[in-house]
């Protein structure tokens, strides 16, 4: 009896840790998450507009929608590739991602402007799906109101990431997860004026 008694406890603690993990899943991998993985920061910079100014329109929804020129220097020598996620995390409805750029080589530190909204550009990148469900370079499209900030981050990550197809930001969060040796930010800014 004491046996039985024991296992039917022991299939009932069981059954309760399993529902609880189907329950409450562990949270998606976020920017910030590999932020903190990163063991040292490097130089990101834009000759577009400084950190923190204005987008120029020709950057945005309102312009060409052309993706913006960007450069970086200083990462670690050990670095296999980049990724690069543009966002804003002033959108009304949370945090939109504009450009995923993954698996640049490590022998490219820069990406001129205009780059073609392909999922993969030989010798150069591949591209994720922003949130506007498009391939590639989504400008700044913010409604009426006070400006947003845009910030570009890149990553400089100890391998290629293995995944293709119609790659999202979770995809790509979850592949660079444990491979980021350094980051680098750039942030600017681009409103629209209320009617």
């Amino acid at each position: 009896m004491k046996k039985e008694v024991i296992a039917i406890c022991i299939i009932i603690v069981v059954a309760i840790i399993a529902s609880v993990i189907l329950l409450y899943p562990k949270p998606p991998i976020s920017i910030d998450d590999l932020k903190k993985e990163a063991k040292s920061t490097f130089k990101l910079y834009s000759p577009a507009f400084e950190y923190g100014g204005s987008i120029p329109v020709k950057y945005t929804c309102k312009g060409d929608d052309t993706s913006i020129p960007l450069s970086w220097e200083g990462y670690p020598d050990d670095t296999k590739s980049f990724l690069i996620i543009m966002y804003d995390p002033d959108a009304p409805s949370g945090t939109f991602i504009h450009w995923i750029v993954y698996n640049i080589p490590p022998n490219v530190n820069s990406l001129p402007e205009g780059i073609a909204k392909e999922s993969r550009i030989e010798g150069l990148c591949c591209q994720g799906v922003n949130d506007f469900g498009r391939i590639g370079y989504g400008g700044p499209c913010p409604p009426p109101g006070p400006k947003h900030r845009y910030f570009i981050i890149i990553f400089a990550l100890d391998s290629m990431l293995d995944i293709s197809g119609s790659v999202k930001l979770n995809d790509v969060l979850s592949a660079a997860k444990g491979h980021v040796l350094a980051y680098a930010e750039y942030m600017g800014k681009f409103g629209l004026p209320t009617m």
